[in-house]
């Protein structure tokens, strides 16, 4: 058995799900706190009206700039656009929640890379959201054709209206942490997906998400690449953390005591 083998071993016989419990809650919270306190309640909307214009020029020189086209050829299916406005709002946190338990009971071994992996990402992102504050299309000017579908045809909330309108960084856009949480999703449930309709519905799952956060106007394009890139750079994190921090860590104590 390899050192890397060994010491894998090592750490999941360590994993206690109340624990693993805590950690997210605590990180969980933490992001929350950074994420809503770094937007639309400190950054103002002009700023991040500029960045917007940004990415929409960058868009068109690439020309993938068709974010508008899309929801306007689905706009007339009110209960479609209420499908995707809900799925917005919750499969992000359900789906990533159920892979993480899954992964947790079911293939330990690979527990700590990825919920390191998960936690880099998250992190990461929210160094983009206060660097980078970013105008959704939803909340752009009338004259780009953009419709905040949540707050004209519906779901089970809104970030406009009441409480949630104080605490909702609006600002959050760039890169999408959905588009990245779902990079995550897939890369976590390949490994367990032996039928093949099992394995198209992983592979499917990131760009089902880019088309819902298209098609409801809560991000552009390039948010989705920017939530691939900050996956991409989470997993690399994560796996120096894993195979070289954790273990000099651990053996900090033995070098202190000789």
């Amino acid at each position: 058995m390899t050192d890397l083998a060994v010491r894998t071993r090592e750490r999941t016989s360590t994993l206690r799900w109340w624990r693993e419990v805590l950690y997210v809650l605590a990180f969980y919270g933490v992001y929350t706190a950074v994420r809503n306190t770094q937007g639309s309640a400190v950054v103002s909307a002009r700023h991040a009206f500029n960045n917007a214009r940004h990415v929409i020029r960058w868009e068109e020189w690439l020309h993938i700039y068709h974010e508008e086209a899309v929801q306007q050829a689905f706009l007339g299916a009110r209960r479609f656009v209420q499908f995707w406005n809900v799925y917005y709002g919750s499969a992000h946190f359900v789906v990533t929640a159920v892979a993480l338990i899954w992964l947790f009971r079911r293939m330990p071994e690979r527990y700590p890379l990825w919920r390191n992996t998960l936690a880099w990402t998250t992190a990461l992102a929210l160094i983009g959201f206060a660097l980078y504050p970013l105008m959704p299309p939803r909340l752009l000017p009338s004259s780009y054709g953009f419709v905040d579908t949540l707050e004209k045809i519906g779901g089970l909330w809104s970030f406009d209206s009441g409480a949630m309108a104080k605490v909702s960084n609006q600002y959050a856009a760039m890169p999408s942490l959905h588009c990245g949480w779902a990079m995550w999703v897939t890369c976590v449930l390949w490994p367990a997906s032996r039928k093949p309709w099992a394995r198209l519905l992983v592979i499917l799952y990131p760009l089902i998400t880019v088309f819902c956060i298209v098609v409801t106007a809560n991000h552009y394009v390039l948010d989705a690449v920017g939530g691939v890139v900050v996956f991409a750079a989470g997993y690399g994190m994560a796996v120096l953390t894993v195979r070289h921090v954790a273990p000099r860590l651990a053996r900090a104590p033995e070098g202190e005591s000789g």
